[in-house]
């Protein structure tokens, strides 16, 4: 079984306090003698063995190993088209499982779901608690970092220059041919799919997973494991 894992600053020092301290002390119960990892969500990863525990948000012990992760290759991002409240957390859940690198909150055209700007703060350090979360659960050495949500002549700048894919259920290229380069953009459109005149102006390649339709929450799960098994990130 993998090691229990929590985020720290420094996972280097053996130390987890603050409120990853609290969550390991007292949600998770964790005592000295057991094995826990560390890390800063930036590729650093310490092996330690807890010595102490004191009051409810303190934990300490001996580091016996360190350990630096490279970030993935080739870089994937997930613009993800704004879904309705209830699959948002969803669609962030299974992005960092997949393996996202970025996800980039799209209002689109079709997009239902709209963010005040006097909340769009707010709104992203929810995606980012979620993101910290699942990267946690899947055991990532790599937090993914969630961008300011851009608006289509945004992401039209954003992904000048790069390889953008489009998950489109009129595609005629299956993911499967595609030649994926060193930075990789993956659009996933709201429910309605992708506007035409939004796909023409972005200028990404339309690509399709399969012959079903995928809900908006896990067509970006289904890309990421895609280009997972067709590059040597898997």
């Amino acid at each position: 079984m993998s090691l229990p894992y929590f985020l720290s600053p420094d996972p280097a020092s053996g130390v987890l306090d603050g409120a990853e301290g609290r969550h390991a002390v007292t949600v998770k119960r964790i005592a000295p003698g057991e094995t826990i990892a560390l890390t800063n969500g930036a590729g650093t990863v310490a092996t330690v063995v807890v010595g102490e525990v004191r009051g409810k948000d303190y934990l300490s012990g001996a580091v016996v190993g360190v350990d630096t992760i490279p970030p993935a290759h080739p870089r994937v991002t997930l613009v993800q088209a704004i879904p309705k409240s209830e699959r948002a957390e969803l669609a962030v859940d299974l992005a960092v499982q997949g393996g996202a690198d970025e996800i980039i909150p799209w209002i689109s055209a079709r997009t239902i779901a709209r963010w005040p700007a006097n909340k769009q703060a707010k709104q992203v350090e929810k995606w980012q608690a979620t993101a910290r979360e699942a990267a946690k659960q899947s055991r990532r050495a790599w937090v993914p970092q969630v961008a300011e949500p851009v608006t289509t002549n945004q992401l039209r700048a954003l992904i000048s220059g790069r390889q953008a894919l489009a998950l489109h259920e009129e595609a005629t290229v299956p993911i499967r041919q595609v030649s994926f380069a060193e930075d990789v953009v993956v659009l996933v459109g709201p429910e309605g799919g992708i506007a035409p005149e939004e796909l023409d102006a972005l200028g990404a390649q339309p690509v399709k997973l399969g012959p079903e339709v995928l809900r908006t929450a896990s067509a970006g799960f289904a890309a990421l494991c895609a280009i997972g098994a067709l590059t040597v990130r898997w």
